[in-house]
């Protein structure tokens, strides 16, 4: 009888881990094309950015622009690579400091979250895309024509970034006599603003497009080029950027699992055919940009980029990530 009590909480041990193990789900990334296959994806997205990554506790989906773009990427896998059904869909909300671990440790197939890639972040997970471009700026209230420059903050303005932000410091090295005010997010120095305790907010551009076309009609862009040449802090090296220059260009990407070249290709091949136009003469990417972020973004953005295109970029080109290895204009040692 000891024996056989013994075998039995043995038995219900090893039950317990087997189901404390599959509750926390595999340590191992994920591959997207084997969850479509299998007919159940997870999507990494943010769940508080307008525009972008905003969820719906009604709907319990999420809406904006990267959930689009990564449902149509699922969808278009599903119909013209697969061929197999469309999966059903379930979303994580991916915070930023978490996003390699998620997809290193299998908690998401795929992340489109405002996921700008870099050097550093492409030594632990691969990218498709890029599939958007984007640039840092700033947003102002939009009955205030007292900042249409970056350098109007030194006029006893308060900017307003999140704490511990690259933008911030970015525009505070520039501006040394700016009013620097820090909070814990976006959304509150949105609402900020809203009140008038400050008076701009800087991140990207398309952040920004995204708070600006939820607030109808209370907010506007601004762009943001260095006023003068300066050394800046890139990749962990003093790099120079001359004077006009668009502040931080973000190429923001979908992350999946190192080595997974399968599915990045499949990812690629589908954000290539999102870019081509319809009948119409506009294509999908493009008109979800716009559903998303607003006309006024995406015309601002079209513009710059046909006015200056050595400077700015409109469309993405998916698999092309050269920009990782383009050579940076080291920093005179005068000015370090």
């Amino acid at each position: 009888m000891r024996r056989l009590r013994s075998a039995a909480i043995v038995a219900a041990i090893a039950a317990l881990l087997v189901g404390v193990l599959t509750g926390c789900g595999s340590t191992e990334p994920r591959s997207l094309l084997d969850s479509i296959r299998d007919g159940k994806v997870v999507l990494g997205v943010k769940f508080d950015q307008p525009g972008l990554g905003l969820y719906n506790p009604e709907t319990k989906q999420v809406d904006g622009f990267d959930a689009d773009v990564s449902r149509y990427v699922v969808d278009y896998i599903a119909d013209n690579i697969l061929h197999v059904d469309h999966p059903d869909v379930s979303w994580r909300e991916t915070p930023s400091a978490r996003r390699e671990a998620m997809i290193e440790n299998g908690e998401v197939d795929i992340i489109a979250a405002t996921y700008s890639i870099n050097a550093a972040r492409s030594k632990k997970v691969d990218f498709g895309g890029p599939y958007l471009v984007t640039y840092q700026g700033l947003l102002v209230r939009k009955d205030d024509d007292s900042i249409t420059t970056l350098t109007d903050l030194n006029k006893g303005k308060k900017l307003c970034s999140v704490s511990g932000s690259t933008s911030a410091q970015n525009v505070k090295a520039q501006l040394p006599s700016v009013q620097l005010q820090e909070y814990d997010s976006y959304s509150a120095c949105v609402e900020g603003l809203r009140r008038g305790k400050v008076d701009a907010l800087t991140t990207d551009e398309s952040i920004l497009a995204g708070y600006a076309n939820f607030w109808a009609d209370e907010f506007k862009l601004v762009e943001m080029t260095y006023p003068k040449a300066a050394c800046v802090t890139s990749g962990g090296k003093k790099v120079l950027k001359k004077a006009g220059a668009p502040f931080s260009t973000e190429r923001y990407g979908i992350g999946l699992g190192k080595g997974d070249e399968a599915s990045r290709q499949a990812i690629n091949q589908a954000l290539d055919t999102m870019l081509v136009p319809g009948p119409d003469g506009v294509s999908p990417w493009a008109r979800t940009l716009r559903d998303n972020l607003g006309n006024g973004y995406v015309d601002m953005i079209a513009a710059r980029a046909a006015a200056n295109p050595e400077k700015y970029a409109y469309k993405p080109e998916p698999g092309n990530l050269k920009f990782l290895d383009s050579p940076s204009t080291p920093c005179p040692a005068d000015m370090q």
